[in-house]
């Protein structure tokens, strides 16, 4: 009876660890698509960035295109204050011409200024632009490349949860139909494994001490054990 006992927590430990490991390998595929959102993200925040600058490109030459057509037009207009000067006939309209022609000369000296800082952003803009494309290349193969390890590795804990429960069935097999039952019953109790060690007299499940005798009989592996804190089916475990 005695080994048979031991043989049975024995079988219910490998069930356990089984459960673990197969708990484990879920959480990592659930968490495959959070990862590979997060890539995505990372890869759509670097494109908006692009966009964005790109954006700027397009507002510095739209100003571009505003400055210069009122160059054209004050250019205009200076031409034909220069034209009116042949025509002027007494001195306060000569003046008055020239003065015109004189803001219409500052107003579009003002205006080339303007032009030729669109011309240097854009220019700046442009290059920044080129580098984050290559850059943006070199992520979307990095991001390729961490995808499909992920997927992968997806794959293969898939795999490796059929394989773990066509082994917990096998072994299960060997075990008393009570016994399973009483396991599942106490794995809803706790919320968690059933199974706990106990060291030293302490219960490794709730970290409390059993009783002296319990744990004298526990060493001997009689019968089967319940913790009397936290209801978990105990075993002996040498320290």
């Amino acid at each position: 009876m005695p080994n048979f006992a031991k043989e049975q927590i024995d079988i219910l430990i490998k069930l356990q660890e089984i459960e673990i490991e197969n708990d484990i390998i879920k959480l990592k595929i659930n968490d495959v698509s959070i990862k590979i959102d997060a890539l995505d993200n990372e890869l759509k925040t670097f494109k908006e960035t692009i966009d964005e600058e790109e954006s700027r490109i397009k507002d510095w030459q739209q100003k571009y295109r505003s400055y210069e057509a009122d160059a054209k037009i004050n250019l205009a207009k200076a031409q034909k204050s220069q034209e009116k000067l042949k025509s002027v006939k007494t001195n306060k309209e000569y003046q008055s011409s020239l003065k015109e022609i004189e803001e219409l000369k500052a107003l579009n000296s003002k205006l080339e200024d303007d032009m030729l800082e669109c011309l240097e952003r854009m220019d700046m803009a442009e290059a920044d632009i080129a580098k984050k494309k290559e850059e943006y290349l070199i992520l979307t193969d990095k991001v390729k490349n961490e995808k499909d390890n992920i997927i992968q590795e997806s794959e293969q804990g898939r795999k490796k949860i059929s394989q773990l429960e066509t082994t917990w069935n096998t072994i299960s097999e060997k075990l008393d139909p009570g016994l399973i039952k009483q396991f599942n019953v106490v794995k809803k109790i706790v919320n968690g494994t059933a199974l706990a060690a106990v060291i030293d007299t302490v219960c490794q499940g709730c970290n409390m001490n059993i009783p002296p005798q319990m744990y004298n009989e526990l060493q001997r592996f009689e019968s089967l054990k319940f913790c009397p804190h936290c209801q978990r089916i105990i075993y002996w475990e040498k320290s």
